[in-house]
């Protein structure tokens, strides 16, 4: 392929995701439902209402950060709509213009992912947030910088909330890279990503000191500087100061 027709494919594609910006991720469950001419669907489908039951309730859990338009359509009156993108047998799931399921039940731990992955390059992260795990040591550091520094923030357990960590994940991955592995915790302050623990000990003004008797790399002193403090105070007002 030229060049040049690489670039234009390139180019259409930042054009499209500029125009999904701020747009809710669309979700479309197609049921046994509707009337083509004289042919109208009598018999009801235990399975579509079984698959609607479960996205509604991964709306309110899993999906419960994420902007989605979420329709019901009826499959016979508009079949041909998912047909294009090869969905034949309903109940069929789509997000966006993907087809994720059709005729069988619905993987809830697929739809949640594919919906966050997509909600997330249409909507920045706001506000100040740590994604932590139990047992975390590293995890722990990070609530104590925060609470020493006087910051409030939102705490995500990204092992209890499946619906976390696919946001970590879709978060984190495009910035440190697909084969980079993902440590614990990640953490944002005012929208804008940090990284773990160290990073945000670093950018909180915290000076860390190894404790050869707990081994290597253990941590025991933090100290904030009072230029440090005075630099947060400026950014961050009066709860760093």
């Amino acid at each position: 392929m030229p060049i040049g027709a690489i670039a234009g494919f390139f180019k259409m594609a930042a054009k499209s995701n500029d125009k999904n910006q701020g747009v809710p991720v669309r979700l479309r469950l197609y049921k046994w439902e509707g009337q083509w001419g004289p042919f109208k669907i009598k018999i009801p489908c235990g399975e579509c209402a079984l698959t609607e039951d479960v996205i509604e309730a991964t709306l309110e859990n899993e999906l419960a950060n994420a902007e989605v338009n979420f329709e019901v359509i009826e499959w016979l009156t508009y079949w041909w709509q998912p047909l294009f993108a090869g969905g034949w047998h309903a109940p069929i799931i789509m997000v966006e213009d993907k087809v994720i399921a059709q005729g069988d039940a619905l993987n809830r731990g697929v739809l949640a992912e594919m919906v966050i992955r997509e909600s997330a390059k249409r909507f920045p992260l706001k506000g100040t947030h740590v994604f932590g795990k139990p047992k975390c040591p590293h995890c722990t550091r990070a609530k104590d910088y925060m609470k020493r520094a006087e910051l409030e923030y939102k705490y995500h357990n990204v092992v209890e909330n499946p619906g976390a960590l696919y946001e970590m994940l879709a978060r984190v991955k495009p910035l440190i890279g697909e084969k980079t592995p993902v440590t614990m915790p990640q953490v944002w302050i005012d929208g804008e990503f940090i990284g773990g623990a160290d990073e945000l000990g670093a950018r909180l003004g915290f000076d860390v000191e190894p404790d050869p008797r707990r081994g290597k790399g253990a941590l025991t002193r933090e100290k904030m500087s009072k230029k440090e403090r005075e630099k947060l105070a400026e950014k961050y007002g009066d709860k760093i100061a």
